[in-house]
């Protein structure tokens, strides 16, 4: 699988399709632009999905992460995500963070099998009755989750 860095000044039109077609509140092309922008900002591409994380000091925090529906169960997400904790880690993160719907299980399961915990909770975050829960993971495993690991990723 071929992962690509996302770039402010390229075509965004695929990655807000993939992102329409993920979630109710989809980014634009305007907004993931906007986004990709900002400071400690960057995102990574394969065919079918997208990931994009911020990093601030010692801090990663995964953004978003959208594989198309019929992109789903190859490890995409998997991928994009280790490869976005790879690169948060080499530009000097040290944790990374990120909110997922407590009834998105597919999304929870891959990140409790990547090393993230519940550390928190934001009530109603994505509409009425649908909670946020804020995972946290270290990044010192290679790749994420594997506990008999030991190298700096």
């Amino acid at each position: 699988m071929t992962i690509v860095a996302v770039k402010p000044d390229g075509d965004l039109s695929a990655l807000a399709e993939i992102h329409r077609a993920c979630f109710a509140q989809a980014w634009s092309e305007d907004a993931l632009r906007d986004l990709l922008k900002s400071a400690g900002t960057l995102a990574f591409h394969a065919t079918g999905g997208f990931a994009m994380a911020r990093i601030a000091a010692d801090e990663a925090e995964i953004l978003t992460i959208a594989v198309a529906p019929d992109a789903r169960r190859k490890g995409i997400a998997r991928t994009l995500l280790n490869e976005t904790a790879r690169q948060a880690g080499a530009r000097g993160a040290r944790t990374m963070f990120l909110e997922v719907s407590e009834t998105n299980g597919a999304a929870i399961a891959l990140y409790r099998r990547a090393g993230f915990r519940e550390v928190g909770r934001r009530t109603s975050y994505y509409g009425p009755g649908e909670d946020a829960l804020i995972l946290r993971t270290e990044l010192s495993l290679l790749p994420l989750g594997n506990p008999k690991a030991s190298t700096r990723i």
